[in-house]
């Protein structure tokens, strides 16, 4: 299992309309762990990294801040992820 101090690591998908990308970026920013992300491009726009989970409320409240409280946030287990990769 990929588990630490701050929980199991996932896989966090955030979804949001194409022209909120930037300022999702920005708040992403500013959290208080690294954040690398990798973004799609599709109807919606989706950022994804990793995470602890402990970390996802952290995510949730920045989101809520900055008035993208609505955009939609999921977690994977990213053993599930790489499982389910092969």
């Amino acid at each position: 299992m990929l588990s630490g101090q701050e929980g199991e690591l996932v896989s966090v998908s955030v979804d949001v309309d194409p022209r909120y990308l930037e300022t999702l970026l920005e708040v992403l920013a500013q959290v208080t762990f690294p954040i690398n992300p990798q973004i799609y491009h599709g109807a919606v726009t989706t950022v994804e990294f990793p995470a602890y989970e402990t970390r996802l409320d952290e995510v949730r409240r920045a989101l809520a801040n900055r008035g993208l409280g609505g955009a939609k946030v999921h977690c994977v287990s990213m053993l599930a992820k790489v499982v389910g990769a092969h």
